[in-house]
C-alpha cells in the first residue's frame, strides 16, 4: 500500500519558480514509476513526466519540458518537479502518481497540490 503526500504548491507570479515534492509512505523498498500529472479546470488530467526506478525519465507530449524537470530519490521514494519560469497557463492542480508492479499493477494517486500563477 502507498500513501502519496504532496507539498510545495502555492501562488507565484509569472516568471517565478516552484518545486513540488511527493513523498510515498510505503513499505515498498523502491516504487517502479513515480509521475507528475496536472489538470486545469475543465480539462483532462495530463501527464507531465515519469521518473523510473533506477534512473531515467519520460516526458509527456504536452509537458513544458524546457521549463519543468522531474527527479527522484529512489531509496526515499520521493519525487520532485522543478518548475521554472512559470506562466499563467501553468495554473492547475498537480497530482503525484505511483505505479508498482508486484502481483499485478498497483496504482496510487495523491490528493493534489494547487499551483496558481498570476500575470
Amino acid at each position: 500500500q502507498v500513501e502519496l503526500v504532496e507539498s510545495g504548491g502555492g501562488l507565484v507570479q509569472a516568471g517565478e519558480s516552484l518545486r513540488l515534492s511527493c513523498v510515498a509512505r510505503t513499505s515498498i523498498p523502491s516504487i517502479n514509476v513515480m509521475s507528475w500529472y496536472r489538470q486545469a479546470p475543465g480539462k483532462e488530467r495530463e501527464l507531465i513526466a515519469r521518473a523510473i526506478k533506477g534512473g531515467g525519465t519520460v516526458y509527456g507530449d504536452s509537458s513544458p519540458a524546457g521549463r519543468f524537470t522531474i527527479s527522484r530519490e529512489n531509496d526515499k521514494n520521493t519525487v520532485y518537479m522543478q518548475m521554472d519560469n512559470l506562466e499563467p497557463e501553468d495554473a492547475a492542480g498537480y497530482y503525484c502518481h505511483a505505479n508498482h508492479y508486484s502481483g499485478g499493477v498497483q496504482d496510487y494517486w495523491g490528493r493534489g497540490a494547487q499551483v496558481t500563477v498570476s500575470a
